[in-house]
């Protein structure tokens, strides 16, 4: 079996977090993130009464408290281990900490073991376009400057892929949705801040450990300024937040219909005339 490659610094990572824990104003990320697998959890329909929150960070545990009777608190160690372990819920939930595990198959398999039978699983994260203008302003830089690039922002997973890992973890049901936001900044130093609140400066391992060179970060505000910039001048920042939804197998869960049990034609549903394989004619609609 082969070992999964180290991305995230796990330690580094969780002094981030910390530092932005200390850190006044809250985080707008991290709010929306919760509200989104608040509703998301609430829309189920049901009471739950032993959850367990993973790696929720500032203000989200507040926000999804309300949708379960009993919590309890765990994070994924250094070694992507979910601690603590044993106890089965009937729910879990984690805000914007997924996106930093470095074996995050291994992660979920983790989370659907946790849950009972019928337990449902939501999770938002960040991913798909998340700063991209950032990456690339960064790179044009470096590259510009030093003639090389150093990683700086976090690869993140596409939400299709997203997707297919709940079914390899075993999750029936699974949804994987995006909601993209669009932030509008005055200054550069305002995104900076946004992402130290939320915890979500660089903590890759590759990193580079000394600061910022002030001609290469001029040189990457001027790639920003000049494609990333509106008409008066703000920048754009894009932030995906994937929310992951899946439910732990159940004999009452619905299940697919078996191939050629369908009751009705798909082309009266859809309005239209069947045609035969091969058939080039036209199709016509009402």
């Amino acid at each position: 079996m082969s070992e999964v490659p180290r991305i995230f610094d796990r330690k580094a990572r969780a002094q981030r977090l910390n530092r932005a824990a200390r850190r006044s104003g809250g985080s707008f990320l991290i709010e929306e993130a919760a509200n989104g697998v608040a509703d998301r959890a609430g829309a189920a329909n049901r009471r739950f009464h032993n959850a367990l929150d993973i790696g929720s960070a500032g203000i989200a545990f507040e926000i999804v408290r309300p949708v379960a009777d009993r919590w309890t608190r765990a994070t994924f160690s250094e070694n992507d281990v979910l601690e603590p372990p044993g106890q089965q819920f009937d729910l879990a939930v984690s805000v914007l900490a997924l996106h930093a595990v470095n074996d995050l198959p291994g992660a979920l398999i983790q989370i659907r073991r946790a849950l009972k039978p019928d337990g449902l699983f939501v999770a938002a994260l960040l991913a798909g376009d998340t700063l991209k203008e950032l990456r690339e302003s960064f790179a044009a830089g470096e590259e510009t400057i030093s003639g090389g690039v150093s990683p700086r922002v976090a690869p993140f997973a596409d939400v299709r892929d997203l997707g297919g890992l709940l079914q390899r973890a075993g999750f029936n049901l699974p949804v994987a949705d995006t909601e993209r936001t669009t932030v509008r900044y005055r200054q550069f130093e305002t995104l900076v801040n946004d992402l130290r609140a939320a915890g979500e400066t660089n903590a890759l391992v590759q990193r580079a450990r000394k600061p910022l060179r002030r001609d290469v970060l001029a040189a990457s505000l001027a790639h920003y300024k000049s494609f990333h910039a509106e008409e008066d001048g703000r920048l754009r920042a894009t932030f995906d937040i994937v929310y992951l939804t899946g439910w732990t197998p159940h004999e009452s869960q619905q299940k697919p219909l078996r191939p050629g049990s369908a009751k009705t034609r798909l082309a009266d549903a859809l309005g239209v005339t069947e045609q035969k394989a091969g058939d080039t004619a036209p199709v016509k609609r009402d």
